[in-house]
């Protein structure tokens, strides 16, 4: 066993690190959030849209019928809306608590193309939305198809506005089940404003990937969920942005048997203020071709404490970064949005800024039992603090990554690395650290840049 300390802090990184509203004295967030959401319940009544006149024949638009068959549901007391076998097209949809909204085997409910939806690119409303609503399901083995591609372009276009596929806020006893959603105009499943009791499981959702030459799935995230008391389980993802992610005011996540593709990975942030992000496990879980695996991400104008956190039994294979946590999300300095090629002389040379109340401060950070193979000419990993603000309390353990550039450590305090092997090219140093503590407790504690 061996501790490095990488350069002298300045004096002001030590006080920024004795003030933090977070700091905690020791490692802590190593124990499995403990997650049991209540489920919804609903009433037997079933209301079928073909009652209210829903034609299935992939031509005629279903949205009055749709949206009356909902109503109707809400208004005697709650129930399940059918969805039955057939394609139906349909614009924007306003759900209603104590209603199951049910896509039944066969059932393909799409958006209205973007030349036909309401509001066009300049204001449309998102398909599937509510707020403040109590027990609510979107379920069954059907789908939901967006038709995105003539969307996506817009991504760029700050004029522009996209829907979101399923919008929910301030909701409570949520359940999203089984569903297939794919090629999301912009999100696929958006669920923010202080919701509580959210379970997503057993779906499949599906864009292209951003890197997609013809049809690129730009900002296609596929699971931004905010709030308490949150279980993602066996899903199956693949799009084009974040496969999943949370900001402030989120804790009590649990993620678990998912298997992810592209994407951008799960993450946290960018904005985690208003609350910050606590109490957050991910376990059992598979990556393939994804852009970064675990992501944090934040800035100075956007940033709030992240601590609590532990991702166990990964396996990640053909991605980009495994491990990405930093706070220069907004830097556009080439030097620092190179995160791949990142030294630790640009590390050290980050300029530092006062502390203040929107200071991204992350903590209680644990990563165990965690192989990766890498993608030619990337990093094995990046956890870089800021210098007025390290990253606190991290644990390495039982990692195991092949890559072509070392696993960089800038900015980080009281970090350690048990039996942790990081493969890389002969001449090509393991570990990259600078202004960090850390204690080796490995057979591959080889260091280059200091």
């Amino acid at each position: 066993m061996n501790t490095l300390f990488c350069r002298r802090l300045p004096a002001g990184l030590v006080l920024a690190v004795l003030l933090c509203r977070c700091l905690a004295p020791a490692l802590a967030g190593a124990q499995t959030a403990v997650v049991h959401p209540a489920l919804p319940a609903f009433p037997a009544l079933t209301n079928s849209i073909t009652r209210f006149g829903a034609r299935g024949d992939g031509v005629t638009p279903a949205t009055a019928a749709i949206q009356a068959a909902i109503n109707a549901t809400s208004i005697a007391g709650g129930g399940t809306v059918e969805i039955p076998a057939g394609v139906f097209l349909s614009g924007p949809l306003t759900l209603a608590s104590r209603i199951r909204f049910q896509l039944d085997a066969g059932a393909l409910l799409r958006l209205l193309p973007l030349e036909q939806y309401p509001g066009g690119t300049r204001d449309p409303a998102n398909f599937l939305s509510g707020n403040n609503l109590q027990d609510l399901a979107i379920s069954g083995a059907g789908a939901v198809d967006g038709q995105g591609a003539p969307w996506w372009p817009y991504a760029s276009d700050k004029q522009s506005r996209r829907p979101r596929m399923i919008a929910l806020a301030a909701c409570n006893r949520v359940l999203i089940e089984n569903v297939t959603l794919s090629n999301s105009p912009m999100f696929h499943i958006a669920i923010s404003g202080h919701s509580g009791n959210i379970t997503v499981r057993g779906v499949t959702i599906r864009a292209n990937p951003s890197t997609d030459p013809v049809h690129p799935g730009h900002n296609t995230d596929a699971c931004d969920v905010s709030g308490t008391n949150i279980l993602i389980a066996d899903c199956d993802i693949s799009v084009g942005d974040d496969n999943f992610t949370c900001g402030g005011g989120t804790s009590g996540v649990l993620i678990t048997n998912c298997t992810y593709g592209y994407g951008h990975g799960v993450s946290i942030g960018s904005y985690t203020r208003n609350g910050g992000v606590a109490n957050l496990t991910v376990t059992h879980c598979t990556f393939n071709n994804t852009e970064a695996g675990i992501r944090i991400k934040s800035d100075r104008d956007r940033g709030g404490w992240v601590r609590q956190l532990a991702y166990r039994d990964l396996s990640m294979t053909n991605v980009g970064i495994p491990i990405l946590i930093y706070a220069a999300y907004t830097n556009t300095d080439p030097v620092y949005r190179g995160l791949a090629k990142l030294t630790a002389a640009a590390a050290a040379a980050y300029p530092a800024a006062a502390v203040a109340p929107l200071t991204p401060c992350y903590q209680d950070l644990v990563f165990s039992n965690l192989t990766a193979t890498v993608l030619p000419g990337h990093r094995a990993g990046l956890i870089w603090g800021l210098p007025e603000m390290a990253v606190t309390n991290v644990l390495l353990q039982q990692i195991r990554i092949t890559a072509d550039r070392p696993f960089g450590l800038y900015n980080v305090q009281n970090a350690r690395v048990v039996h942790a092997q990081i493969t890389t090219p002969a001449g090509v140093p393991p570990w990259s650290v600078t202004n960090a503590a850390v204690t080796f407790d490995t057979t591959n504690a080889t260091t280059g840049e200091r």
